[in-house]
Parts: C-alpha cells; structure tokens; sequence
C-alpha cells in the first residue's frame, strides 16, 4: 500500500497534455458554420440576443450579438444576460403540473373545479389547459375592458376573479379543438398555487430552478400593492420596440402581475441545463416526462400539434420547439431530436429574423458531431444539486 507521504513524491502529469479531444476540429467547424449563420443575420436585419447551439450533449457555440440598450447602442450583451421567455415560460409550467402530477396531487383528466372550486366554466380539466383545448376566451381582452386603472397590477387571482364576476363567452366547447390561449398556462399557474400551498414564484424556484441549477432563472414577481413600475428591473436586459424610427424601450404594464404563461427569465446556458434534466430524467421519470411530448389533439399529417407546453412539429420529424413574444422580447427553443441538436435563442426586441432562419440552421448536417460517451456533462458532478428522478443512471 501507497502512503500518502510516498504519492505526494511522484511526478504530477498535466493530464490536458496526454488527452486529445478527436471531435474538437469538428465542434470548431461547427461552431464557425453557427457563428456566421448569426453574423450574417445581425448584419442583415435586427437580430440583437443571445444564442446557444449544442450537439449531442456539447455546446458547439455559446455567443451573444449587439447591444443591451438599442437607443445608445452602449452595452455589448454577454452570454449569460438574463431575458424575458415570453411563452417560452409555457414548458416550464406545464413542468410544474406535471410534478405535481407525479405526486400524486393532481390529475390531468380532472375537472379544473377540483383545484380551483370557484372556476365558473364546466366540463374543462388539467389536460385541456395544457394542450390548449379548453375553449376559453382570452384574459387579455377581458382585463382591458373590466380592470379599472392599468396602473394597478392584475394578478392571477384578479383574473380568476374577473372570470368569474363576468364570464365572458367561451369561444368554443371544452375539447372541441385547439385554440392557443394564455389564459390556460395563467390558469395551471393557480392550480400550482392552490395544490402546493406555495406561490407559484417559489414553487418554479424550489422545486425546477434550484433542483438543476438553473442559477439565473426566475419568476418576475411584481409588487402587487404598488403601482406598475415605469419599467422591469435593471437586472435583466430590456425589451424594445424597433422599427423605422429610434427603438423605443418596452414599458412595464399591468398584465405582467399574471404568471404561468409568460413573465419567467432566464438565460441561454439555465435552459440548456433545463433540456438536459428533461432528456436525462432529472426531474420525472422518463414515462411521466413522455407526455410532455405527445399530441394533444387528433394528428393531421404535416400539421404541428401541441403537446405539454411543447409544440410539435409536423414538418420536420422529430422537432419540438416553442417561440415567444411578448413587449419586446422573441424567444426561440427549438429541439431536433433525430440529430439531438438543441438551439435556443433569446433576443430583446420585437422584430427579427424569423423562425425559418433558425430550423435550416438546426437541421443542416453538413457538419455532424458523432455521439459522445458522456452526454451530461456538467449537471452531473455539481454540488448542491439534487435530482428527483436520475433514471440517467438506469441506462450507463
């Protein structure tokens, strides 16, 4: 046996110098092919965000492009900037269900009355509100024209208020077909509230953000005993307006008091880390995770459907992906996974290349990394982390 005094006496090896990473000139390759694609699109139109391009577990390219302030032109964005998800923030929610769902406290195909007793419309349940079937009017129109002065934050319970004081006209029968609505995800929000006994703020912090380490994501919170702020904290990167005229910064307003289908922030490398924990069964067992990613509604042949908080696409096979807008911002995430590629992009303004540009990028495969041995690379070994569900190690 070595004593310790003996091992301290041998020659140390810089370990870096004896390995060789056999798929680096093809990671750099790559990431040169993305890194154009993304010079091209700043130079050509309004592109200003961050982009994040990984490939069979590797982050081929990790870069931001232009500036935080579009009016100065001042602040170059950096990687780890922190911006609005917009209805990105939809698959994170419909996370949250689903955990609970695996608790045991809350069943998909149960009437949302359960949860929510005072809820005026029948005959809806959890699964309609994930997949956008509820036939449920829009809670924007409806609080622009009850809510008296805009000034004052409109929350989740205002809302559930307001529906229930008014009840305006569904706009078709539960489950007839699919109507994308805000109000469903704002709705799933309140069933988090009510079934967890947390706000949904801590519940997204406890039990997603903190689990994986998502160190820079989080729930905007708005004070709902003050007024609106003129605009979001300086923390996080603005949202503009640009067009022919200067940009014009987006403004703080009433309907971001509402949480669950938009209003989370977050940066390129947490949500990275959040597909990861989805594809590695981090955070639920890989048959409750599943559903996430089936149809919702019936499949017609080249249609996208919508799963859990995830569109599916049908053009191209094996493609799941969300996109956001909301006052200022554009978000895109988007999932191939025939070719397990990954590329998400978050930007602050309102105009921009549209999706198109992203998916040629996405499933070009002039240049393919080869599987790697280990695909989880850093989630893995880090401290204070804690996985609900690490059926990852099942498949070693």
């Amino acid at each position: 046996m070595f004593t310790q005094n003996v091992v301290e006496t041998w020659p140390k090896i810089n370990v870096d110098s004896i390995f060789v990473n056999l798929d680096q000139p093809t990671i750099d390759r790559k990431s040169e092919q993305v890194d154009k694609v993304f010079k091209n699109l700043k130079k050509k139109t309004t592109f200003n965000g961050v982009v994040l391009f990984a490939e069979k577990g590797r982050i081929v390219l990790e870069k931001s492009y232009g500036v935080r302030n579009l009016r100065t032109r001042k602040g170059e964005l950096n990687a780890d900037d922190v911006f609005q998800l917009s209805s990105v923030s939809k698959m994170f929610t419909a996370e949250a269900i689903m955990i609970l769902h695996n608790r045991g406290l809350v069943d998909y195909d149960t009437i949302i009355q359960t949860y929510i007793p005072e809820f005026p419309y029948e005959g809806i349940t959890v699964r309609m509100l994930l997949t956008h079937r509820s036939g449920l009017p829009r809670y924007e129109l409806l609080a622009d024209e009850v809510w008296p002065d805009w000034k004052i934050p409109f929350s989740n319970e205002d809302m559930i208020e307001s529906y229930v004081k008014y009840k305006p006209t569904r706009l078709s029968r539960p489950d007839r077909k699919f109507n994308y609505s805000n109000v469903n995800y704002a709705l799933l929000a309140s069933v988090v509230e009510r079934v967890s006994g947390m706000s949904f703020v801590d519940f997204m912090k406890n039990e997603i953000f903190e689990s994986i380490g998502m160190k820079k994501s989080f729930i905007y919170d708005m004070p709902l005993e003050e007024k609106v702020s003129v605009y979001l904290p300086d923390s996080v990167v603005q949202g503009y307006y640009v067009g022919r005229r200067r940009p014009r910064q987006a403004q703080n307003e009433y309907l971001n008091g509402v949480k669950g289908d938009k209003i989370m922030f977050s940066n390129v490398e947490d949500m990275y880390r959040f597909w990861l924990a989805l594809d590695y069964g981090l955070l639920l067992p890989d048959t409750v995770q599943a559903e996430a990613f089936k149809p919702g509604s019936p499949v017609k042949k080249k249609k996208d459907n919508y799963g859990f908080g995830w569109r599916i696409s049908g053009k191209y096979d094996g493609c799941l992906y969300h996109y956001g807008w909301w006052k200022g911002y554009r978000s895109f995430y988007l999932r191939d996974n025939t070719n397990d590629r990954v590329l998400i992009v978050l930007t602050n303004t309102d105009k921009g290349p549209n999706s198109d540009q992203f998916w040629k990028l996405l499933r070009d495969n002039t240049i393919s990394l080869s599987p790697a041995s280990v695909n989880i690379h850093y989630l893995e070994y880090e401290e204070g982390l804690r996985f609900p569900c690490s059926s990852y190690l099942d498949r070693q």
